[in-house]
């Protein structure tokens, strides 16, 4: 059985995880280059000065997409390369790059899905407050104007903010992604609204400046529940837990999409934090509401709940587990989907999905990673079933097109179909590779 007849099949990345060239041609300074010289904040001190180096190498990355037969890549933009210092002068060179990368894959045949901030701010930004300050609203709105104007004459695609609950939570709560913070809630949570409403001011800014018509989204970490049996109770059960909010954590759906979709935040949501909500003035939710045309989530793994037991259903010892110690839950690419379309009512993409593993170059000079293959192919069968159950799932792309710098993991972990050797820059198609390669041309058919 196949997928449906118009199904995008894609892979993504993001740029401070694969471009390198961190100071060539007027580049300015992230968080992630600021935390990457922090003792101790990233594994073995690796940062992403080099990386893969797409920067150099961007057209021999094109040909290898255009080789697997992608219909789309999701990419994304460093805001410091365009605006070294996040605001004032634009670098023509670093805007360059993405003008040649667009072109690059459209001649390809590749159709652009750009993500305008994957947790790459400009440091300069950082050091007038950041997120904290609300003013980061307008700053994102004017750079995604430049954005906008530069190439949306051509990308028709568009998502603004990737996985706000990391680089928020993970990056101003816990310490441990960039900026490195430890916040209070009553920060965090300012921080958290800001960001939101910097969404809404891009989407705005998106459609007042592209020249071809956007389809714009929004990629979100889907945090995934999944009933425990297929019972009218577990899943009612497991429905209420996906769509809930709990003091003291942000790991959650509702408090970063219902304010975009439905333009107000979720009532036990307001209950949980009531003692640190941030201020929020006339017209904002307005703005963060701006429509979008699709749904976009990255899900890799989730929990199963019983209907009665307030903790998720504990996994049996010798569970299936990635490199990255995630559980293998495929029903998790079924639930998601199915949930998330029944509450927003909007065209789904999985922005991202995918395995890290340990790979490396065999003695016949392949790159072997059949679990990265059984990975796929498990989840892609739950999406598929998701869909024949009525969710409009429109694309799925694979989290990565290559190996990259994995965040604070530094290259420890290896998510690509395509593996890089770091010190030489040389890319080996892994097995999975030519594995994704069958499936999109037999639109997923064989799987």
């Amino acid at each position: 059985m196949s997928f449906p007849k118009n199904f995008i099949w894609g892979a993504a990345t993001a740029s401070y995880q694969i471009e390198g060239g961190a100071t060539a041609d007027g580049r300015g300074p992230s968080v992630w280059d600021m935390l990457c010289r922090k003792d101790g904040a990233v594994w073995n001190g690796h940062t992403g000065d080099v990386a893969c180096d797409h920067y150099h190498r961007y057209r021999e990355d094109v040909a290898m997409m255009k080789q697997l037969g992608l219909h789309a890549y999701r990419l994304s933009i460093s805001w410091s390369r365009v605006l070294p210092k996040g605001t004032g002068k634009v670098n023509a060179k670093g805007l360059a790059f993405y003008d040649r990368l667009v072109d690059e894959l459209l001649g390809a045949g590749i159709q652009p899905f750009v993500t305008l901030f994957h947790w790459d701010l400009p440091h300069e930004l950082y050091c007038r407050g950041g997120w904290l300050n609300r003013d980061s609203a307008d700053w994102f709105a004017d750079y995604t104007v430049i954005i906008a104007k530069k190439l949306g004459d051509r990308v028709r695609n568009w998502m603004t903010l990737n996985e706000p609950q990391c680089f928020i939570g993970l990056g101003m709560r816990d310490g441990i992604h960039a900026p490195g913070d430890k916040l209070g809630w009553g920060e965090v949570l300012r921080a958290a609204h800001h960001s939101l409403l910097a969404h809404g001011r891009g989407v705005r800014a998106l459609r007042a400046n592209c020249r071809a018509k956007p389809r714009i989204g929004y990629a979100p970490v889907g945090v995934v529940k999944m009933p425990a049996s297929n019972s009218a109770a577990d899943i009612k059960a497991t429905r209420a837990a996906m769509f809930a909010v709990k003091a003291g954590s942000l790991w959650n759906n509702t408090w970063w999409m219902d304010p975009v979709f439905f333009g107000k935040y979720p009532v036990d949501g307001l209950k949980a934090f009531a003692s640190y909500l941030p201020p929020i003035e006339s017209g904002d939710l307005k703005t963060i509401s701006a429509p979008l045309d699709f749904f976009g989530c990255n899900i890799y793994n989730g929990e199963h709940i019983r209907a009665g037991d307030p903790k998720p259903v504990q996994l049996p010892p010798g569970h299936p587990l990635t490199s990255f110690y995630w559980p293998v839950v495929p029903d998790s690419l079924y639930w998601g989907p199915r949930f998330f379309y029944e509450r927003y009512k909007l065209p789904v993409f999985i922005t991202e999905n995918g395995l890290a593993n340990s790979d490396w170059v065999a003695l016949d000079g392949k790159v072997h990673d059949p679990q990265r293959i059984d990975f796929t192919a498990r989840y892609l069968r739950e999406l598929r079933r998701a869909i024949t159950d009525g969710a409009d799932v429109r694309g799925y792309f694979h989290w990565s097109l290559m190996d990259n710098f994995e965040w604070a993991e530094g290259f420890k972990q290896r998510f690509g179909m395509i593996h890089v050797d770091y010190p030489t820059g040389k890319r080996t198609p892994k097995d999975s590779y030519h594995w994704y390669r069958q499936v999109i041309a037999a639109n997923g058919t064989q799987i």
